[in-house]
């Protein structure tokens, strides 16, 4: 299975004039799914339905200022989807919502003037709707409401700058008002926030993602519906997803060491502290005749045996337990089945690594066998094993 360049992403419909007839450029026209639930289907209705009905009934009420004008403009329904549905939008925020529509107001109300001078109203209108734009690009509060605010404007001839006030700012404000009120009380953040600043310095991964995120960004060269801050959160939510998954898959036998080094009960402590000084290992499994777990001796059951809690005579103490004394009798242990942890921690090689993190993690376990069919040892996990498999999970390429 091949993979898709991220070019294709971005085609050049210029090197390729055959994609307005392809499938791929019908399919464009079918309806995206909207990915809510009914509930918050329901939150942003009511929210709607109550931001339009407050807003309407305060201008209403406050119409005696300015008699004669209408109390609710038409392009707030469209500021109303945008504050309730998609209240994270850049275009949903109070600046872009009341600049926006108050500044495409004003540029309509212009737009009515220049109309008696080019004698054309589809001209007129025209220049209304890209100035609105170019205003709203300029100081950064594009809303797309605007532009019917200033269409709206040129074809009911309004040419009076109240207007842009009362009703158009006033119903925008009250609309921000009720938007404020009614996100956060449904534990949607409005205004919404962009990322809080990064105390700690980004390690180089960060640094790497920032740099290929504002490439990509560069290179798509649109407006998004979305803060650059939200669509590193987003990937950043993904990434961290993928890597719980990918480390739920692994199981034991995925990463546990096969090339076991082993020792049985009778197996002499000198014998022992030698394989585990010439392998370098901190851990010795101890297996009877079936190969069956029946213990694990690790440096710490030699410190214990040998009485190491005090520094004092290191050397001679763990001397004297290792060697043998080669007699019938002996006041010391002389074997590994003597001093080994017979209660051990074991997991099946089924078993996934996940369920194991916290063992290493919180009850000091260093070294888990891995048991397989008939509770015969194959392979045990150690710490460094674990640390590689989550550096594997965090690896993209991987």
């Amino acid at each position: 299975m091949t993979t898709p360049s991220p070019r294709d992403a971005f085609p050049d419909l210029r090197a390729r004039p055959s994609i307005f007839f392809s499938r791929a450029w019908w399919h464009a026209f079918r309806p995206a799914r909207t990915r809510i639930n009914t509930r918050e289907r329901l939150r942003l209705v009511a929210g709607s339905l109550l931001g339009i009905f407050l807003t309407g009934l305060l201008c209403h009420l406050a119409g005696w200022v300015v008699p004669g004008l209408p109390w609710l403009v038409a392009p707030l329904g469209a500021s109303a989807v945008l504050i309730f549905a998609v209240p994270a939008s850049p275009m949903a925020q109070p600046w872009p919502v009341v600049g926006g529509n108050t500044l495409s107001a004003l540029a309509g109300i212009a737009g009515v003037h220049g109309a008696h001078l080019l004698g054309s109203p589809e001209l007129a209108a025209a220049l209304a709707v890209a100035t609105a734009i170019a205003l709203m690009l300029a100081l950064r509060c594009l809303h797309p409401p605007g532009g019917a605010t200033a269409l709206m404007m040129v074809l009911g001839g309004i040419s009076s700058p109240v207007f842009a006030f009362y009703p158009v700012m006033l119903n925008s404000v009250l609309l921000v008002a009720v938007g404020i009120l009614y996100n956060n009380a449904t534990r949607r953040p409005y205004p919404h926030t962009q990322l809080p600043p990064v105390v700690a310095a980004p390690s180089a991964e960060d640094r790497q993602l920032d740099a290929d995120l504002d490439a990509v960004l560069a290179r798509y060269n649109q407006v998004l519906d979305v803060s650059r801050d939200d669509l590193k959160a987003l990937l950043d939510e993904t990434r961290l997803r993928a890597y719980d998954r990918k480390l739920a898959e692994v199981r034991c036998e995925d990463i546990m060491s096969r090339d076991l080094v082993t020792v049985e009960f009778g197996t002499p402590l000198e014998e022992a502290w030698a394989l585990l000084r010439e392998r370098r290992i901190k851990a010795l499994p101890v297996v009877d005749r079936a190969f069956r777990i029946a213990g694990i001796i690790t440096m710490a059951d030699f410190m214990r045996a040998a009485d190491l809690d005090l520094y004092e005579g290191f050397d001679a103490k763990l001397k004297q337990l290792v060697r043998s004394t080669r007699s019938m009798y002996s006041e010391k242990p002389e074997v590994v089945g003597q001093i080994m942890t017979r209660n051990v921690r074991v997991a099946g090689r089924q078993r996934r690594l996940v369920e194991l993190v916290p063992l290493f993690g919180s009850t000091g376990h260093h070294h888990i066998p891995i048991i397989g069919e008939g509770e015969r040892l194959v392979g045990i996990i150690t710490q460094s094993d674990l640390v590689a498999a989550l550096g594997r999970a965090a690896d993209p390429a991987a």
